[in-house]
């Protein structure tokens, strides 16, 4: 049974956020009142806590999050989520700190460009520029994506990118409530639409179109369901199942495990969307998980570099 916070949480969300993605005119009512208050900076608490550095890549932030005493040469990149249009948030960072504490992790927090102002090819040209940069100082066995949402989305996508050009590709993928086919052509969406306290179709796609820069939704670099499965590395999947997002979940990771992809699905029973960032016991119990998952690939990637996936030569 969902804790009694989580149903709290729902319950604030159904009238709160649910409104922004009721159409498309509320996303842009909300993107411009979140224009005027977004920060992107972690918060002070977090900054006292552990070590952290900005830098740019093409013109854009990168903030590099360190424990006091990191381990090892491994590295996570984690991208957050925000439907493309919206800036990373405390909770985000919350977690990041997390797990750069328990993990004992250097943790790479891209500030992408966001939509309206820039499109899939700015977003993606800096993602890529990043990660070139991070091959050119680490090993690819050592590098592992983490996102949540469309962050998830920009995991996925960034590897088949990756895998198109020849590059290493990163050792695992950690997916938080991923945006896996933004066509929302799925029959079942709309019934699960209905029960999402956050998400709704309309105001999702309307996001899809802001930054797909005319490209069609069912292209695999805005829809990753429909590329290149068999050239993603050991992924765990979390998906809640009152969230809009969790009937083209179950189709990508069956799709996923016949193209002979090792990827695991955590089912949040009435758990909303991106639920493993809220403070919460379901959430505690999914980033336990999350750390359980992330430690046993960096141990077995660095001991045994053999088992990394590279990308074909073409």
């Amino acid at each position: 049974m969902p804790s009694l916070k989580s149903r709290l949480v729902a319950l604030v969300l159904k009238h709160t956020r649910k409104k922004s993605f009721r159409s498309a005119a509320a996303l842009h009512k909300r993107i411009a009142a979140a224009r005027e208050t977004e920060d992107h900076r972690p918060p002070q608490a977090i900054r006292q806590r552990l070590a952290i550095e900005t830098r740019q890549v093409d013109g854009f932030p990168v903030y590099e999050v360190a424990p006091p005493a990191p381990r090892g040469e491994g590295r996570l990149v984690y991208f957050h989520g925000g439907a493309y249009c919206f800036e990373i948030t405390p909770f985000h960072w919350n977690l990041i700190a997390e797990l750069a504490e328990r993990l004992a992790i250097r943790i790479t927090v891209p500030i992408y460009p966001l939509a309206p102002e820039h499109d899939i090819h700015a977003m993606f040209g800096m993602a890529m520029s990043l990660y070139r940069q991070m091959l050119q100082q680490v090993p690819a066995r050592t590098i592992l994506f983490a996102g949540d949402s469309a962050g998830g989305n920009m995991a996925l996508v960034l590897t088949m990118m990756a895998a198109r050009e020849g590059l290493p590709l990163p050792a695992a993928h950690l997916l938080i409530s991923p945006g896996l086919d933004m066509t929302m052509t799925n029959p079942q969406v709309e019934a699960a639409a209905r029960h999402d306290p956050w998400l709704d179709i309309a105001g999702g796609l309307e996001a899809v179109r802001l930054y797909a820069a005319g490209l069609d939704f069912a292209d695999w670099r805005i829809s990753p369901l429909y590329g290149d499965l068999s050239v993603l590395p050991p992924s765990l999947v979390f998906s809640g199942t009152r969230d809009l997002l969790y009937p083209d979940t179950r189709v990508f990771v069956d799709k996923a495990r016949r193209a002979g992809v090792d990827i695991d699905l955590v089912t949040g029973e009435k758990m909303f969307h991106v639920w493993p960032l809220i403070d919460m016991p379901e959430a505690r119990r999914a980033r336990d998980r999350m750390v359980a998952f992330l430690s046993n690939q960096l141990a077995a990637h660095q001991a045994e570099p053999a088992l990394v996936k590279t990308a074909p030569s073409s």
